[in-house]
Formats: C-alpha cells, structure tokens, sequence
C-alpha cells in the first residue's frame, strides 16, 4: 500500500523535494495559507489513504515553500479512535518519509496538565508517553525502518534550542514538557489526569506519539509542539468540548506560524 500511495504523491510533486514535513492538529489548519503552494494532494487521490473524519482535519497533503525551504504539510489527522490501525495512523509520516524529509514537525491540540500553563499557549515536547497500547513497527520490518530506533532523543534537542531562539526573538513564551498520548475519543477522567500528572506528563492528547515512532524509525529528526487548547479533566472548572479546542488552536495560530516560520528558516 506505501509503495502504490507513495508513487501517486510523487507524480504530483513534480520537481519539488521537500526537506520539512509539518503536521497540522486540531484547529490549526490554517496554517497551510502561510506556504508559497505548488500542488494540493487529497488523500482521496491517494491510493489506501482514508479521509478524516473529524472536525478541523482537511484531507490533504500541501506542498511549497516556506522561508525559501522546500515544505510538505499534512493537512488532516488520521486517529486510531477512527477506527484506524497503527499503520495507517503512520501512512502519512513515511510518506513524507519516504519523499525525502530530513526534519518532522508535528503539532498538535492538547489538554494541559501543566497547572502553570494557561491555554491557549505553545508547548515544546521534550519527551512522549505512548499509552495506547499499539505501535506502527509491529509486524515485518518496513524498508528504511530499524525494528529497535532509539528513543532516548525523540524529540530533537537541538531543533528544540533553535525553537527557544525563533520564539525568544519573537517574544514568544514556551513551555516544556512531555507529552502523554491516548487512544480516546472520549477526554480524560480527572483520575486519569492525576495518574498522568504522577507519571510525569504536561499535555496530553489523542495522536503525535505513533508518528513520531514512525519517524523515528526512520532516522528523521523531530520538533514537536503543542498547541495548550484547555485544562485537562479535574483542572478546568468547566465542562469539555471538542469546539473550544479548535477556537484555542485558531486564536494561538499566529503564534505558532511565527515560531514554525523561525525554525525552519533557522535550519
């Protein structure tokens, strides 16, 4: 199925090799807008490649320039809580994977643990917690894949330093830390929030972790970044919605574009 999917995005590519692969979450599609485009690919052209089915995700691939640097965004999140398996979660990464990226940089909408972050705000991931009980490396081992990456570093240290700077001359403010993520769709219990707080979680959220593995695998550096869309379950003192997500991620996209714009102009 990669091979087939894979050979269908490059014949839209044309000459176009992209260096940075971003993966947009929730609420922050627009982001996309900000690249000098030369092709949009929609996964419904792409052979074994489903369509999202929820709200905020478009269903495509965008491709162009960005700060000169050759870009492909994934516009659109597929979710285990689809219904999707763990290597179709991961079939958009090694595609980009697979068209050349050198660098990952996947956002994504997150509840915040962190009781000192108050949302909307930005968040560099210095480490995961994969709690979903699946991984996109079961099963043979794919070509350009190692069956035991080494994730002691997933999160790139120093793409994060260059992330510190573009932000610090921005006059950003980032949080850090590490980055829970589950299978949902329903949100968290204020109980499984205190357990996430106890193992050493800041955010948490519902992908990013099966990708960043994928990636991983095959040797691509990665930024990650979330975007603190509400208090988790326990610390807001109002109800959850999916709505206030994509309005928190909307109201903090400026931001996020500038400090995107800062790294990859820094690479």
């Amino acid at each position: 199925m990669e091979v087939q999917a894979l050979s269908a995005v490059r014949a839209r590519l044309g000459a176009l090799k992209p260096r940075v692969g971003i993966v947009l979450g929730s609420g922050l599609a627009g982001f996309a807008e900000a690249v000098e485009r030369t092709a949009v690919i929609s996964y419904r052209d792409i052979p074994g490649m489903p369509e999202p089915t929820v709200q905020g995700h478009h269903g495509e691939f965008v491709t162009g320039t960005l700060e000169g640097v050759p870009v492909i965004l994934q516009r659109g999140r597929l979710h285990l809580y689809e219904g999707h398996s763990a290597d179709l979660v991961a079939l958009p990464v090694r595609l980009m994977a697979g068209l050349g990226i050198q660098v990952l940089i996947v956002t994504n909408a997150a509840g915040g643990i962190d009781r000192s972050a108050r949302p909307p705000s930005l968040m560099l991931i210095t480490d995961q917690l994969n709690l979903t009980g699946r991984s996109p490396l079961c099963g043979p081992v794919l070509e350009g894949e190692e069956r035991f990456p080494d994730m002691s570093a997933a999160y790139d240290p120093a793409l994060r330093g260059l992330a510190r700077r573009a932000g610090g001359a921005a006059g950003l403010i980032l949080k850090e830390g590490v980055y829970a993520g589950l299978v949902g769709p329903s949100f968290e219990t204020p109980a499984e929030i205190r357990m996430l707080a106890g193992m050493g979680a800041h955010a948490v959220g519902m992908s990013t972790v099966l990708e960043v593995i994928a990636a991983r695998a095959r040797g691509i550096r990665v930024l990650g970044i979330s975007t603190i869309t509400n208090q988790a379950a326990g610390i807001s003192p109002t109800p959850l919605n999916h709505e206030e997500v994509l309005e928190a991620g909307r109201a903090v996209a400026r931001d996020l574009e500038t400090l995107i714009r800062g790294v990859v102009r820094g690479l």
